[in-house]
């Protein structure tokens, strides 16, 4: 599986263009889901140049090494100089998620047990389409 993991506010803390303090567990669990479930990782950022650099070479002091950085796959970022940010990940990982970044621990187990999608307990609600009063247009 391809996973594609945001930096700020996801391995670390908010601190932009600093590096913040890190988030408890993301670097050890991103470790285990790339050597024990073979998982390939890429950093997804909107850092770029050496502010970008600083990011990776964190992860790397730490053990952490991506399979590609903004790119789907590593020679990408080589051959194209404006390569486009659309990844073709099967997960992405990043604090602006819908509901925010669950601890880590959750989502590790989520992609470690390959159910990363909690199935909605009344599958017909969100079959119903919007209800136009509860957004105001009515």
């Amino acid at each position: 599986m391809i996973i594609a993991v945001d930096f700020d506010g996801t391995i670390v803390t908010h601190a932009y263009p600093a590096i913040g303090k890190p988030i408890p567990f993301a670097i050890e669990a991103l470790k285990r889901l790339q050597q024990e479930d073979h998982h390939d990782i890429i950093l997804w950022s909107v850092r770029e140049g050496e502010l970008l650099q600083e990011a990776i070479d964190y992860c790397k002091a730490r053990g952490l090494e991506f399979y590609a950085v903004n790119s789907n796959y590593p020679e990408q970022a080589l051959v194209e100089k404006t390569v486009p940010r659309k990844l073709t990940a099967d997960i992405f990982i990043d604090d602006r998620n819908l509901g925010g970044l669950p601890d880590w621990g959750v989502i590790y187990q989520m992609i470690h047990s390959g159910n990363p999608f909690k199935q909605p307990k009344n599958e017909a609600a969100y079959n119903e389409p919007p209800r136009r009063k509860l957004f105001g247009i009515f």
